[in-house]
């Protein structure tokens, strides 16, 4: 687990968020296109005032105690599950009483009409008008699309499921103007076009619902996508960009870096990328991007320095051949450096260890050992390396420093993991449970795997020994040589091994049909998804595919 103690900011507790619901109404127009109602909300409101959204609104008792002749329920929502029927209820509930729509059914299946809504007072209590006119709610006519609980920086926060249902035919929205006024049947697409031109003001998840929605076409799409669960559940995060406040969800690559440095929140953390300074994530951990951005390395390779000026450095990764880069390596450490450690050989990543062992002797510091795997001899000329000293799997690397207070200590071990290089491995931070990936696991991409020296079999096996490792020591965060720190950290080698084995079963798909084929042609078969400007790279992983079924098809025989 992270150790309170490293934290960069002082944690404050997040807003407790309060149950609310809202529905998605949703319609197709005689072309075929999706269109959702949205309306606008009072410029008094306390929250999200003036802002278009979806009718809904706060959960509240009667809700949950609403059932039997008042409900025409599924099964699964009459259920234990997360608030049972209460927010579906609800969500039927705030329309019926903001926009003036009922969707009610009467005891012989008749879908209530705007009749019934006319004879109703939308300001009255809803049970007993229900019950005078033989009506029964139909929840069973609303699936959740989604969740989102509001970021854990607001100073007010909903907990809100996203429901959707078809619009009641022959009913019109009329708002009650108090709450809601202009409703609009819009398509999602429009609408965040006229949200970033300004005309239709919105907050975050109503901005992210709608770009769902851009993708999924007509109602009875929205209503198949849904049948098996909702799509989404987020709970945001702020970080800085360019200055200014920016929202990411759980699939942006920077969520897991805005988790790690902020738990609780705040909008603290700068997620642009730049390479003059060192970014500090912890107070035990910096990060500094060598200016090598291209197709291959993202952003840049990230040097990392684990330690305080306690303590001394043990720096990670060093980067490319970049006197310039080494040199600010070395100053945000205060030349302090104890150790030197390289994932692997490749070019961008070792060169750079040994012009920081010789500054730092040049600078009269002493000269720390470089410590890795030597690289096999099926690496590339470009990829030798010897290291000074080789760490055996498991070893591993501390720092210490005792005060008044107690010890401090920060250690690495190493962990053998093969497969992206025949002489990779990755690093536990044991005290905070923080993995340095290397290229293993990358943010943003997928690393290639590149025979001879790379294998997909002992690829593979190594992200099972990542997993376990994660597994073991509660690891939560990964920390790539390339993008920002990934969060949920046994998820995310789950998602990269079925990414990968569905790749395989590409390959092997473009090998049976085209068994005379070139690996050219299986390529633009097994990475038709892929921009063919790319296809030069990926052909290597398709070799290390077809080496690794080659490999299972004798190991079967």
């Amino acid at each position: 687990m992270l150790r309170d103690t490293m934290l960069l900011h002082p944690q404050r507790v997040p807003v407790t968020p309060l149950d609310a619901s809202t529905l998605l109404l949703l319609r197709d127009r005689a072309d075929g296109q999706l269109e959702v109602l949205m309306t606008r909300r009072s410029g008094r409101a306390s929250f999200a005032p003036g802002m278009y959204v979806f009718p809904g609104g706060g959960i509240e008792a009667q809700d949950a105690e609403a059932g039997g002749e008042l409900l025409h329920a599924r099964a699964d929502l009459r259920g234990q599950g997360h608030g049972g029927h209460a927010p579906a209820v609800a969500a039927l509930r705030e329309t019926f009483e903001e926009m003036g729509l009922l969707l009610a059914l009467h005891a012989d299946g008749r879908p209530a009409t705007q009749a019934d809504v006319d004879a109703m007072d939308r300001h009255a209590t809803l049970w007993p008008q229900l019950r005078a006119r033989g009506l029964r709610l139909d929840v069973a006519a609303t699936w959740q699309i989604g969740h989102f609980t509001a970021d854990r920086n607001l100073p007010k926060r909903f907990a809100v499921p996203f429901f959707v249902a078809r619009m009641p035919q022959g009913q019109e929205p009329v708002p009650d103007n108090r709450e809601q006024f202009e409703p609009v049947w819009v398509q999602p697409a429009e609408a965040l076009a006229r949200s970033k031109a300004g005309e239709m003001p919105m907050i975050f998840p109503t901005i992210r619902t709608l770009k769902r929605l851009t993708q999924l076409g007509n109602t009875q799409a929205v209503l198949d996508a849904v049948a098996q669960g909702p799509l989404w559940q987020h709970s945001p995060r702020t970080g800085l960009r360019a200055g200014k406040e920016a929202r990411f969800t759980e699939d942006e690559a920077p969520y897991g870096e805005l988790a790690m440095v902020c738990p609780d929140g705040q909008c603290l953390h700068t997620i642009d990328w730049q390479h003059e300074n060192a970014v500090p994530l912890r107070k035990n951990l910096l990060r500094l991007t060598a200016p090598n951005a291209n197709v291959m390395t993202g952003p840049g390779t990230n040097s990392y320095l684990v330690g305080e000026a306690a303590t001394g450095y043990l720096a990670i990764d060093p980067g490319p051949h970049d006197s310039e880069h080494v040199q600010r390596l070395f100053d945000a450490a205060g030349g302090a450096i104890r150790a030197i450690v390289c994932t692997h050989s490749h070019a961008d990543h070792s060169p750079g260890a040994f012009l920081l062992q010789q500054l730092c002797e040049q600078r009269g510091q002493q000269r720390p050992l470089i410590y890795g795997l030597a690289s096999a001899p099926t690496a590339s000329p470009s990829a030798q390396f010897t290291p000074d000293r080789t760490l055996q799997d498991g070893e591993q690397l501390t720092l210490s420093h005792t005060a008044p207070e107690g010890e401090t200590t920060h250690t690495l071990r190493a962990i053998h993991t093969p497969g992206h290089a025949a002489n990779h491995l990755c690093l536990l931070l044991e005290e905070d449970a923080l993995l340095f990936s290397g290229d293993h696991i990358l943010n943003g991409s997928t690393p290639i795997v590149n025979p001879p020296d790379g294998n997909m079999d002992a690829y593979l096996r190594s992200l099972d020994k990542l997993d376990a490792v994660c597994t073991e020591r509660n690891v939560e965060f990964i920390l790539p040589a390339h993008g920002y720190v990934l969060g949920a950290a046994r998820s995310v080698i789950a998602r990269l091994k079925a990414h990968r084995l569905a790749r395989e079963a590409k390959v092997r798909a473009a090998m049976l049909a085209l068994p005379q084929g070139s690996m050219q042609d299986w390529v633009q078969h097994a990475y038709a998804d892929t921009p063919s400007a790319l296809w030069p790279l990926a052909e290597r992983s398709l070799l290390a595919h077809v080496e690794r079924l080659r490999l299972l098809e004798d190991s079967a025989n």
